[in-house]
Order: C-alpha cells, then structure tokens, then sequence
C-alpha cells in the first residue's frame, strides 16, 4: 500500500516552540522531529511500498524527510495536501493517510491497520480506538471521546482512500463545513434520526457508516484499531512533554 503523509500546516504553537520550524511535524521530540518519527515507522512497516511526504517546500531538502520516496508541497487546506499527495496514484487503489504528528507511532500498528484497511471493501476508511484499550497504555494523554452504542472512541492517525474518492470527500467537508453551526443543516444531512441516536448514545459504528457512505457518495468504513499509538498525536504545547515521557519510557530513539 502506498502511504501519503501530511506534513504541511500552520505555525500553530506547538511549532513555535522550536525555532525555524514551520509547523509542528517538524518540532523534535527527544531530538528527532515528529515528522521523521512517522516516516520510520512506515518504512519499517511490511505493508508499505512507496511514501509521498506532502510539506512545505523548504523543506523538501531536509533530513527530517529522508525516508520519503517523493515528497510535494502542502497546501493552504487540508483538501488541497490531499490532492497534492495523491495525484498520479491508481485510483482504485487504497492509500494509506498519516497525519505527521504521531511520535510513538510502531510498524507493527500500521502493518495491522493496513490489513484491516484492505479486508473492507470501501472508499474511504477511518481509523479510531476504543477508550479502554487507550486507558490501559496511555492514561495521561488527553483525547477528545465519542460514545457509541459499541464502546468509546476517538480518531486515529491513519486512513485510508481511494484517490477516485477524493472529489467526493472534497464535496462532502464543504457540505459540513457550511452546515457545521446550523443544526437544521447538520440534520439534513446526517438525518435527525442519526442526531438523537448519537446524542443518546445509541448510534452503532455500523448505523454510523452507512449515513456517512449515504453522505460521501461512495463506501465509509471505520477500522478500530487494537494499537493505542496510531492515536496519540500533539495538538497542544503540553502533548510535547508527555510524548517524550512515552518515548523515553519506551526505550525508542
């Protein structure tokens, strides 16, 4: 499977920790940037064969990027680094997607995503975890939780999709991004049925799926993940020192 990562972004906080960074997946932790740290696990990773890294472009040229087969330039949306890094892929073919801020991400977790990811027969597929198997292993770091009928979950890291999907899931973000404080809107699209259930904790992953394949156009598949890494990212200044507190009770360069 191929794998584009997304390394591009705004100089957020988390970045102006470091000086000369220009976004946060390349601020080290523990001496080695957090973009890099991702790129090793892919390459060390049995299901991976080509990595596209989406950064910006100065710095193509850097060491942080070596393990990157092609890297391209990010752009002002997320949608537009996805089209970046997904341009000239197969279009039937799955692509692994990886955010750049995973600093304890292993081979093993994203090997496992991947063979879960090509079992499904889907056009877009979203990676989550479910609480308990997150609390077991890394009770300190924060997340934001989702309660379902099936357990307790937060996004992942990882995806996957078809390239021919893109359009779709480009069409559907503006759809919700308009809709996103008009709640008339919001249940238009996903259907007042679907807001009670959630609100009530009573939707189902697979109630959940097949409102977003009715949204998206195309089939939705979410895969639970049974490694607590492919969650753990840095979205605030104060995920930094946990992370490296994992990564040094971890043993790992």
């Amino acid at each position: 499977m191929d794998a584009v990562v997304l390394a591009g972004g705004p100089l957020d906080d988390v970045a102006r920790r470091q000086a000369g960074a220009p976004n946060k997946a390349f601020v080290e932790i523990a001496g080695v940037p957090m973009v890099e740290r991702v790129l090793r696990a892919l390459r060390a990773a049995a299901c991976v064969d080509r990595i596209v890294v989406v950064a910006p472009p100065q710095t193509h040229a850097s060491q942080a990027l070596a393990a990157a087969d092609e890297r391209r330039s990010d752009g002002a949306r997320i949608s537009d680094s996805l089209r970046s890094g997904l341009q000239g892929l197969p279009s039937g073919q799955l692509v692994m997607i990886v955010t750049s801020d995973l600093p304890v991400l292993t081979p093993v977790s994203v090997d496992d995503f991947a063979t879960r990811a090509r079992a499904l027969d889907a056009d877009a597929i979203y990676g989550c975890l479910d609480r308990r198997l997150h609390l077991a292993r890394f009770p300190k770091v924060p997340h934001t939780w989702a309660r379902l009928r099936d357990g307790t979950y937060c996004g992942a890291g990882l995806a996957a999709l078809r390239p021919r999907a893109l359009p779709l899931l480009e069409r559907s973000l503006e759809r919700l991004g308009a809709a996103r404080k008009r709640p008339l809107r919001l249940a238009s699209l996903f259907g007042w049925d679907v807001l009670f259930r959630y609100a009530a904790g009573r939707l189902t992953i697979a109630q959940a799926e097949r409102r977003a394949s009715r949204i998206l156009g195309a089939p939705v598949r979410a895969v639970v993940s049974p490694f607590p890494e492919t969650a753990v990212n840095v979205d605030r200044v104060s995920d930094l020192a946990l992370a490296e507190e994992l990564i040094d009770a971890a043993g790992s360069v």
